[in-house]
Formats: structure tokens, sequence, C-alpha cells
């Protein structure tokens, strides 16, 4: 009996790496609503001090509160956004070693039908997933 359950399990591992994965994604994808809903209500403020650090330490405040001034509000506001995608990861180009989670949100603006917003939170050190990177396509 013991014999078969040594490779059950080695075949059960990827499995329970995978199922966590899932429960990272959807943390991340719970946090990059919950950031979403700051940006979209114009609370520019409020979602630089919800990011993460890595993303505060890019773009000050004052900045920030810019650069969403000038790509969100031509946009219009929000008809749909809808997840296309999550992957987890612990590397990413140009970023620390860390864990986190790029999502795609297929999203619909008042004035742009088609946009692909890339929202990529990672783990604090406090266990809390914050955004730290965010682009709109």
């Amino acid at each position: 009996m013991s014999r078969l359950l040594f490779p059950l399990l080695l075949l059960l591992l990827p499995l329970l790496g995978h199922a966590q994965d899932e429960s990272k994604q959807k943390a991340a994808i719970v946090a990059a609503v919950n950031w979403l809903a700051l940006t979209d209500a114009g609370k520019a403020d409020e979602s630089w001090k919800e990011a993460a650090p890595y993303l505060q330490n890019a773009v000050a405040k004052d900045d920030w509160a810019k650069v969403l001034q000038a790509v969100r509000k031509p946009l219009g506001s929000v008809v749909s956004r809808k997840v296309l995608s999550s992957m987890y990861t612990t590397a990413l180009p140009g970023a620390p070693d860390g864990e986190y989670v790029v999502i795609q949100f297929q999203t619909e603006f008042a004035a742009k039908k088609s946009a692909i917003e890339t929202v990529t939170p990672m783990l604090d050190k406090d266990g809390t997933w914050r955004v730290s990177g965010y682009l709109i396509k």
C-alpha cells in the first residue's frame, strides 16, 4: 500500500501547487477590482495610497493624479469590465522577485468601446495584495 501512496503523492503535488496559485489569483483579482473602483471614481490619491510601495516609489502621488487624469478622464466612465486572464508568477522583467498576478481585463469605457487593462498586484510584506502596475491599451 505504501508503495502506491508515494507515486500518488508525486502526481498530486503539481495539482496542490496549482490550487494554491488559483487561490492567490482570486485574492489578487479581488484586490485589483477594489483598486480599480478607486480609479474609476477618480480617487487618485486613494488609489496611490492603496497601491504597492513598488508603484508608490516609481510614481510620486501628485504625478499619479496627473497621469490618471490624463489617461482615464478622456475614456469616460466604465461601461463594463471582465477578467480575460490572470497569471501567477514570481518574476517579472524589471521588477524585484516576489509574488505577482498579472490580470488582464476586457473593459468598455463610454468613449472607448474595447480596451485591455492590465493590472498587476503583488503580495506585500504584510500578506496583502496591492497593485504594483497599471496599463491601458
